[in-house]
């Protein structure tokens, strides 16, 4: 019997993302820019599914073809037809919208793989519905079907090397091949960011291939020959490194051609510098022009509708250095971000409150645009609460960055039925329902801004020059000079690769929790008095809650965790256990099913004193560690916490069966549509449920269906050799 964590259940939330209001507030012009930004995200969205698993462009184009032919609805009537009960109809629907919200097969939070809850044998009774070229669709069931279903261990979830499955890599690469590649790159000044690496096998001897996502293929001209040194063959470490463009080819000048489109509508001449930038960027494959249009981006302050597109975060990356594409549009919610401004204006003085010295602060503040948006268009694997971008160490060290919460997002993923609260005291559960939204708007805030904003990286540049005083900064933990930093190009992704996602969540989490204590903070958000306590304790109790949900993403098997925000909450369970004094209980108790169940206590009247110290004390290890470059501190004090097994006060490998045997499946979004209607855009709304979810993505690309199908299933077919395990592909990959 399969594993209910590997199927997606019938009854999954599935909500529609509602933007009506914002949308029709924008003028004409707005409109149109909104439209043709949405449009270039969409298509840059779809190198997710290159990005997540051999099989995950075959099965998109797969029910592409069914659903363009007849609607759902159309569709349960062959189903229906051909023996398929409603129950399992209701699931294929369901892992098709599955597979669109996700953009791939494996779960964008969590990393595992999920196959349809109805037999093999019953799925290829959906082809019959595609009465044209029937032999097509016959071939392209059987390039999928076997990868579909297959839950062998390592296609349980992504990973690298025999610990899962990953198209960042070729199969046969593994951590050492992950590490050269960041050698040579760092080499070469070249980030890694747009960047996929292939291990091919040459007379016996390793050579590398390093890919860049780009519009313009070999052979094709360099606009004026720029950036065409940082392609061709290079040799390193004894090993032959090619680098190559034109990864996602076809996708990157979908992408380009819209951006182009944007440029005319655009506001005002940063965003138009913006996406010129961005346009050159997908162009060649080059992450300087990136970094370019994030500049201008940085400047474009106030916009109505916010954007940003691009290779971003780097949590699926196995070694934490490659970027998901990922795209969003947004419109300003102008009374949320008046109080997301207010933020900003006290940022100078609640950053001094944070336990690390003066020397570990930049050393000025930066004061960013922080806004609560209305998403129209979020294209990629899944949708955050919030971000804090760009990732380039360099801009959000000495130029800046943006922080947006997403507001209609919170609305419906924070939603929560008091009968499917798990692990928290009855008594507990009204007051949790009641400020649970609340809370985490404060959190979030303060996550975004001043967690991810916050702190220095030392650093000694090519020319020898350091932006601390290294002869009389001390180290707050030894009480000795600091005696290691950044040098060059190495970058935070770069030095603590594998765990630097999770560890900076991790830290920006931290300085939630240790400044949503302060009275000012709270206050900013319109929280005083008694409702501030009711705030700080269910925030807290929150996170205490996340830690414990947060084993379901841990597999024993690899003793690896599948994701970054869940592995940071359970490291902060431990250090609030390890406080003691009867700050947070844990203990394993029996349902009123007779199930194994758990139950989570927080005592409200030690936080301000053993909580907060608590904090303070390993906040500020987080930093010393991350400003310093000291991997080896960093790595030891992390994975230490991180570390989850059957021995000591609490078993967590068996409070991870309580919590998948209890746990809720992750909400699913279905994003509305815009569409040109003479000289206006109509935004075309769908109902939450899996069928409208599944309209939306048929509909969304329409206009050109086939060829760029065909573009899909040509760009997987080209390495479909180079994803076999490791022996195998040491001698074909291609």
């Amino acid at each position: 019997m399969v594993d209910s964590q590997y199927y997606l259940s019938n009854d999954i939330g599935i909500s529609a993302l509602d933007c009506g209001e914002a949308f029709r507030l924008l003028s004409p012009q707005e409109k149109m820019y909104a439209h043709n930004l949405s449009r270039a995200a969409w298509y840059g969205g779809l190198a997710v599914l290159l990005q997540t698993s051999p099989e995950s462009a075959n099965i998109f184009v797969l029910l592409q073809r069914i659903f363009r032919k007849q609607t759902p609805a159309q569709l349960e009537q062959v189903a229906t037809a051909a023996g398929l009960s409603s129950e399992e109809y209701q699931a294929f629907l369901v892992y098709a919208a599955g597979l669109y919200a996700n953009m791939g097969n494996y779960k964008s939070f969590g990393d595992t793989k999920f196959i349809p809850n109805l037999p093999k044998v019953k799925q290829p009774v959906m082809l019959s519905a595609f009465q044209e070229q029937p032999s097509e669709m016959e071939a392209l069931w059987d390039s999928c079907s076997g990868l579909l279903y297959s839950l062998e261990d390592r296609q349980k979830q992504l990973g690298l090397g025999d610990k899962g499955i990953t198209t960042y890599f070729s199969g046969n690469c593994c951590l050492e091949d992950a590490e050269l590649a960041q050698k040579f790159l760092d080499s070469k000044k070249l980030s890694a960011y747009n960047t996929r690496l292939f291990k091919k096998d040459n007379g016996g001897k390793a050579c590398y291939e390093v890919r860049l996502a780009s519009a313009v293929q070999k052979g094709q001209n360099y606009m004026d020959g720029e950036c065409e040194s940082c392609c061709g063959s290079f040799s390193f470490e004894d090993k032959e490194f090619t680098v190559k463009r034109g990864d996602y080819g076809p996708l990157m000048e979908k992408v380009c051609h819209y951006l182009q489109e944007a440029q005319t509508y655009a506001a005002n001449e940063n965003q138009r510098k913006m996406l010129e930038e961005y346009q050159r960027s997908f162009t060649l494959g080059s992450v300087d022009a990136h970094k370019e249009g994030s500049r201008y981006w940085i400047k474009d302050k106030g916009p109505i509708v916010e954007s940003y597109i691009g290779f971003i975060e780097s949590y699926r990356d196995p070694f934490g250095s490659r970027g998901e594409f990922e795209g969003f549009v947004a419109v300003v919610n102008k009374a949320m971000s008046e109080r997301f401004a207010k933020l900003v204006s006290s940022a100078e003085v609640l950053l001094p409150e944070l336990p690390w010295p003066r020397e570990f602060e930049k050393d000025t503040f930066l004061k960013p645009d922080f806004t609560s948006l209305d998403v129209l268009t979020f294209a990629g694997s899944g949708i955050p609460a919030g971000i804090n971008i760009p990732n380039y160490d360099d801009i959000r060290q000495s130029e800046g960055f943006k922080n947006v919460s997403l507001g209609n997002v919170l609305a419906v993923a924070y939603a929560t039925q008091k009968e499917k609260l798990t692990f928290l005291k009855e008594e507990d559960k009204d007051l949790f329902i009641k400020w649970k939204g609340p809370s985490f708007e404060v959190q979030v805030g303060l996550h975004e801004l001043l967690g991810h904003g916050s702190g220095k990286l030392f650093v000694q540049d090519d020319q020898g020059k350091f932006n601390f005083d290294e002869s009389k900064v001390v180290n707050p933990e030894t009480g000795e000079p600091v005696s290691s930093w950044y040098r060059g190009s190495e970058t935070w992704d770069s030095k603590f690769s594998t765990i630097a996602s999770s560890y900076e969540e991790c830290r920006a989490e931290c300085v939630g929790l240790y400044l949503c204590l302060n009275k000012q903070a709270l206050s900013i958000f319109g929280h005083d008095e008694q409702d501030a306590e009711d705030v700080v304790y269910v925030n807290w109790l929150s996170m205490v809650r996340a830690g414990l949900l947060g084993l379901e993403f841990y597999t024993p098997e690899s003793k690896s965790w599948r994701q970054a925000h869940m592995q940071a909450r359970f490291v902060i369970l431990r250090v609030l256990l390890e406080a003691g004094e009867g700050l947070v209980g844990l203990e394993e108790v029996t349902g009123q099913d007779g199930k194994p169940d758990a139950r989570i206590t927080l005592d409200r009247s030690k936080i301000h004193t053993v909580g907060k110290n608590a904090i303070h004390r390993f906040l500020c290890k987080l930093q010393v560690f991350k400003s310093t470059a000291d991997v080896d501190g960093g790595r030891a004090l992390y994975d230490g916490y991180s570390t989850v097994s059957d021995s000591g006060a609490y078993n967590f490998l068996r409070l991870r069966e309580t919590v998948l045997l209890r746990k809720e499946a992750r909400k699913m979004f279905v994003q509305a549509n815009t569409r040109v209607s003479g000289d206006s855009v109509e935004l075309v709304e769908y109902e939450g449920s899996a069928a409208g979810l599944i309209c939306s993505f048929t509909e969304r690309f329409q206009e050109d269906a086939e060829q760029l199908e065909t573009n899909l299933l040509e760009l997987n077919k080209r390495d479909a050799t180079c994803w076999r395990s490791c022996k195998s592909c040491q001698t074909d990959a291609t």
